[in-house]
Parts: C-alpha cells; sequence; structure tokens
C-alpha cells in the first residue's frame, strides 16, 4: 500500500512539474520558428509538416496526406527542459541534406526507412528526437526542413474537406474507439492500455506523442477505402498481429522500431489495402484483439 502511494504521489509530481515547466515555455518564439501554428492537447504542442507538394500515388489511389503524407514535430516539457518527437516525410534525395542539419544542430536520428511499399515517388520518413531549449530546436528543424521541399510558408485556410463517403458509424463500431474525419480522411486513434514512458516520463498524450496504434481509412468509392497507419506492439504481439492481418487481405509494408529509449520496447508495423472498408475494418479489428489495447 504504501508502495502504491509513494508510486501515485511521485507521478502526480512529476505532472504538477510538468505543468509548471509548460507555463514557463514562451511557446509564441516556437511558433515564430515555425511559422504556423500547433495543435495543443494537454502539455503537448504539435506542429504539422504535410507534404502537401507531392503527389503520391499507391495501387492507382493519390494519397492524401492525411493519410499517410503528414510530417509533424511533437513538444513536451520533461524534467525542466522539453522533450522532441517527430516523424520527417521525406524523398530519397532529401534524407541526407535534412540529416547533416539536424545533426549540426544537436538533434538525434532515432529511424529512417519507408512505411509503404510500391508508392511512387518513394517516401521516406525520419523519426527525430532530442532534448533542450524549445525554440533552439525548433530552429534546427526548420532550417533541416529548409534542405528538402516541404512546404514552410504559413500555411493558409485550407478549404474545407470532402466529407468521408463511409459509413463511419459501423467503422467506429468495428474499431471499437471514434473515429475523425481530417482532410478527407477518416482517421482513429486506439491507445495501448499499458503506459509507454520515455527517460522514465510518461509518453502522454500518447495520440499526439505518435505512440498510439493509428488507422486511417481515405475513400476510393463504392463503400471501399485505402487503409494504411501503424500498429504501437510489443515484440510478443508483432508476429500474431501480421498473421492476423495477412489472413485477412491486408498487406505489411514494414516493422521497425520509431525510439530509441521508450519503456516497453515497442515496434512499429504498417500496412496497406484498398477494398471494402468494413471488410477491412473488421480485419483490423481482429488484429487489434492481438494487442494489448483498449476498447470502448
Amino acid at each position: 500500500m504504501r508502495k502504491m502511494l509513494w508510486m501515485m504521489v511521485s507521478f502526480l509530481a512529476t505532472a504538477f512539474a510538468a505543468s509548471a515547466s509548460a507555463q514557463e515555455i514562451d511557446w509564441q518564439k516556437v511558433d515564430d520558428a515555425f511559422g504556423r501554428k500547433p495543435a495543443v492537447s494537454g502539455d503537448v504542442h504539435r506542429y504539422g509538416f504535410p507534404r502537401t507538394d507531392l503527389a503520391v500515388t499507391l495501387d492507382g489511389v493519390t494519397i492524401k496526406p492525411a493519410l499517410a503524407l503528414g510530417g509533424w514535430v511533437a513538444f513536451k516539457p520533461m524534467h525542466g527542459e522539453t522533450m522532441i518527437m517527430g516523424d520527417l516525410v521525406l524523398l530519397e534525395s532529401e534524407i541526407n541534406p535534412v540529416m547533416l542539419k539536424l545533426i549540426e544542430g544537436g538533434l538525434e536520428i532515432t529511424a529512417v526507412h519507408n512505411h509503404l511499399l510500391r508508392a511512387s515517388p518513394a517516401t521516406f520518413y525520419m523519426h527525430v528526437g532530442g532534448h533542450g531549449d524549445p525554440a533552439k530546436m525548433a530552429a534546427v528543424i526548420r532550417d533541416a526542413l529548409g534542405a528538402s521541399k516541404t512546404p514552410l510558408a504559413t500555411p493558409v485556410a485550407a478549404a474545407p474537406a470532402p466529407a468521408v463517403d463511409l459509413d463511419t458509424v459501423q467503422l467506429d463500431q468495428i474499431i471499437g474507439v471514434k473515429g475523425q474525419a481530417n482532410g478527407g480522411v477518416y482517421q482513429f486513434a486506439v491507445p495501448r492500455r499499458d503506459p509507454v514512458t520515455e527517460s522514465g516520463m510518461p509518453i502522454t498524450p500518447v495520440g499526439p506523442m505518435g505512440v498510439a496504434i493509428a488507422i486511417g481509412f481515405q475513400p476510393t468509392g463504392g463503400g471501399k477505402a485505402a487503409i494504411t497507419g501503424d500498429f504501437v506492439l510489443t515484440n510478443d504481439e508483432v508476429n500474431p498481429v501480421i498473421k492476423a492481418l495477412r489472413s485477412n487481405g491486408i498487406d505489411v509494408t514494414a516493422v521497425h522500431s520509431h525510439m530509441l529509449n521508450e519503456q516497453p520496447r515497442l515496434f512499429f508495423l504498417h500496412f496497406w489495402a484498398n477494398d471494402d472498408a468494413l471488410k477491412l475494418a473488421k480485419g483490423l479489428r481482429a488484429a487489434l484483439d492481438k494487442t494489448a489495447s483498449t476498447k470502448s
């Protein structure tokens, strides 16, 4: 009982310290460095860098940025400074110039890999991390992205996205959580039941920090949808999920890590299919049932 009480007090003290630290940060300097406003969730500020300049096709589907081309960087107060995590979407020719700028600026590269197969042009994903002054890290990331063709001008107000032509009520029921429309894509973020920590600090909220199971449905007509995203898995879940997806006609396109020091050790499994949306949702649900994920 004493141990549980101590753990609760310790967690609350950490959360309070993070909240106080978040209030002390001059977020306007970070906004100015990026030339855009963040999405704020709790104490996390997440900045989006979608590759709206690219026309990427896969199996005849033109991929919307919200489905698989949405680069981002998230800032979270941690231990008196700020931790960043991010996922930058790059062309092959952009990888080394961007990486060099990040290294010169003192940030970490935690992964470089593909998420999709057969896409044209091929896209790669560079995961980044770091700790320090948020405005300085933002300036490094802005400079690094300048070595790519990632759009960096202040985003103009986007036109209303087309309605998602899918039975979203049934999709919600099958997946087991409430999805949301974003940029013509219907997205799900399914949290894991077990907490994820980085350097002893809880990585929360899990969706904005990239450690929730992410699933996107992009309508392709006639009740069909292209799906992709990533499952966040512990080592013992990887092969059961692979088998569940493949037995339901869903391609597994990558299995790899995104981070270096997280606990528990996590693996990220990416997938792709274009078929009847409800059929695919049932296949995804079968895979989710192999994980320690939440279901409402």
